[in-house]
């Protein structure tokens, strides 16, 4: 298996360019395998369709975000400590996965009904964990509790989805300031 890897692995990262240049309609399978160097069978190995593959280059940057968000909300120190890392850290991580981020937002809408019934169950997760932390913070008097914790976490995350469409690897911030800015800003606007 650990042979087979490179080929899925290729397969990822030349949809994720192709998506990128010309979009997710506008890319073929015969175009995407051509890039990669392997066969559709090679392809349809480890993929059941260009949907697949779509769902998997958002699922690999969701399923890796989520294991930091645990590792950090279930991690030592105060609150606002971890709640900053976590605002922090998803920002940095769609910065570096920017195009993964993009390919997936512009072309969501166009995945089978049931792929985006499980990617929305996916992100709520992810979205349900950083509120819970939220919530915490809210409970303890740490954060104010006017605003209820999904508030802030759909403004939040609005910001976050919205990177793609001004964030530029090459401008004059990296993932990481913007990360603290945004995690700044988080904090600040939870100030009792």
């Amino acid at each position: 298996m650990a042979q087979d890897e490179p080929v899925r692995q290729r397969l990822l990262a030349e949809a994720t360019r192709l998506f990128a240049e010309r979009g997710f309609e506008s890319t073929s399978v015969q175009e995407i395998v051509v890039s990669a160097g392997v066969t559709k069978g090679a392809m349809y190995h480890y993929f059941d369709s260009k949907d697949d593959l779509l769902h998997e280059i958002y699922a690999r940057v969701l399923r890796m975000q989520m294991d930091r968000l645990t590792r950090i909300a279930d991690g030592p120190g105060t609150v606002s400590k971890r709640l900053y890392a976590a605002a922090a850290d998803v920002v940095e991580t769609t910065a570096d996965n920017l195009d993964d981020s993009k390919i997936f937002f512009r072309s969501m809408h166009l995945l089978a009904p049931e792929t985006q019934k499980t990617v929305r169950a996916e992100r709520r997760r992810y979205h349900e964990r950083f509120r819970d932390l939220v919530a915490e913070g809210q409970r303890e008097g740490v954060f104010r509790a006017d605003v209820p914790a999904d508030i802030v976490v759909d403004y939040f995350f609005g910001s976050v989805h919205h990177l793609g469409s001004w964030y530029h690897v090459e401008g004059p911030l990296t993932g990481a300031q913007v990360g603290a800015q945004f995690a700044d800003l988080l904090l600040t606007s939870l100030r009792p």
